[in-house]
């Protein structure tokens, strides 16, 4: 563990109405070298591109790294760091209420890519002028712009 390379993930979604078109955007930082990715769906919802954002940067990696990952989603972060998402999984994608978790097929394939990394998420208040989430969210909304009619 004390040898893999620790990577900066910055990541947002947005999303034009809610579901509407939407989009997502990453900013992987490794040894002074950037690369952003960005993607989105014509109808779509908020939170399911910010799980996509956070998703496909792990799944860009190409090896199990240390990653610090720095979102504006509150969604996610708590999903995560509270351990929601790990208690939905456990009860067949129910939350306590006995009411179906949304996004479990992103929330499944974010805890395949958790383990597989050694993840540290850090929530920052978006909109904020933190100047990574500011670009993340530039990238998602150009990219929810391709979908507007």
């Amino acid at each position: 563990m004390n040898h893999m390379k620790t990577v900066f993930l910055f990541c947002d979604g947005a999303c034009s109405g809610n579901p509407g078109p939407g989009g997502w955007g990453t900013i992987l930082r490794y040894g002074g070298r950037e690369r952003e990715l960005s993607g989105g769906e014509a109808m779509t919802t908020n939170n399911r591109m910010e799980l996509t954002a956070l998703l496909e940067g792990l799944r860009a990696l190409k090896e199990p790294c240390q990653v610090l990952v720095t979102t504006d989603s509150k969604y996610v972060a708590d999903g995560i760091c509270l351990g929601w998402a790990r208690g939905w999984q456990r009860n067949g994608w129910r939350k306590p209420d006995k009411k179906p978790a949304l996004n479990p097929d992103l929330w499944e394939g974010l805890l395949r890519e958790i383990d597989r990394h050694c993840v540290e998420i850090t929530w920052v208040r978006g909109h904020n002028g933190h100047p990574e989430n500011e670009r993340c969210d530039r990238l998602a909304v150009a990219e929810a712009m391709k979908y507007k009619s």
